[in-house]
């Protein structure tokens, strides 16, 4: 654009004052006016597309990376207008979150080759995007970011038994792939934010023994939880009868034969008082005599 506008320029300050002067002698006409207001038309065009050259809009979530004829500027444009060589190619690199999502066949620690389907979310620091440009290239992802990618992982499955993915080791596995490639592409310029594990897909032979090792483990924390809580209850009981051998102890030491005869005779007079009972038998022995008594009802 910036070479059209100065060739137009030229054109206008000129080449069109040349042709002004031309007249058609056949017909009588000059045409130098029409061409005098061409010419400033095209003068005022060309300043406008010189000017604009020098204008560039980086749009939200990217920066741009100035190469003019190969030589890269190390400072990066941010987003908005920017003034710039007119000779200049901006190059706009995004910076916003991307996401990257693997389905790759993975070692596990007994040998196994397992499938998973896992993405990271990643992005591109701005203060590097000049020097990604410049040694990588726009398509930095392909070149420094996927083959990290699959090497941190399978660096991490190996350590880790099969049906770690499947329980809690699951989480532990996460973070040592985040914490490995986190370091790899920080060397690189770009940011990982978050590795995301979907999905296992293991052997149907080796999926079925690991659900049934963890469903046979569960049965035994299962059983040992029974057993404590009975064992609970054995003890319970246990001093639950000390406290009644005890109580009971204290007891027959502290009754005596006259209270006991006291006790027994009020109890007899309650009874013998009741209107519920028509005959009360009253026990006999050394301290008493038996007694009969019948209750008239009319």
């Amino acid at each position: 654009m910036f070479i059209f506008a100065l060739m137009l320029l030229v054109v206008g300050l000129v080449i069109m004052p040349l042709i002004g002067k031309f007249k058609n002698k056949a017909e009588g006409c000059d045409y130098s006016g029409t061409a005098r207001s061409f010419g400033i038309v095209a003068i005022v065009l060309a300043a406008i597309l010189i000017f604009a050259s020098f204008i560039r809009v980086v749009p939200a979530g990217h920066v741009g990376v100035v190469d003019v004829f190969g030589s890269v500027n190390m400072q990066e444009r941010k987003a908005g207008i920017n003034l710039v060589n007119p000779f200049a190619n901006v190059v706009m690199i995004d910076i916003q979150t991307q996401e990257e999502k693997e389905l790759m066949p993975v070692p596990s620690k007994e040998g196994l080759t397992l499938t998973i389907e896992i993405s990271i979310l990643y992005r591109l620091s701005p203060d590097k995007a000049a020097t990604i440009y410049k040694t990588v290239g726009t398509d930095y992802d392909e070149v420094a970011v996927k083959p990290q990618f699959r090497s941190a992982t399978r660096e991490a499955t190996v350590f880790y038994e099969a049906k770690a993915l499947y329980t809690s080791g699951r989480d532990e596995i996460t973070a040592k792939i985040q914490t490995d490639l986190e370091k790899m592409l920080l060397e690189r310029g770009v940011i990982l934010e978050k590795v995301l594990l979907r999905a296992v897909t293991l052997p149907q032979t080796v999926s079925i023994a690991i659900e049934q090792k963890l469903k046979a483990e569960q049965e035994s924390e299962q059983m040992k939880f029974v057993l404590t809580k009975e064992s609970q209850e054995a003890e319970r009981k246990i001093i639950e009868a000390k406290d009644i051998a005890e109580a009971q102890a204290i007891i027959n030491k502290t009754l005596t034969q006259a209270y006991l005869q006291h006790e027994a005779i009020q109890a007899q007079m309650k009874m013998a008082a009741s209107q519920n009972h028509t005959i009360v038998y009253i026990p006999s022995g050394d301290n008493g005599i038996p007694l009969v008594r019948t209750v008239n009802n009319e």
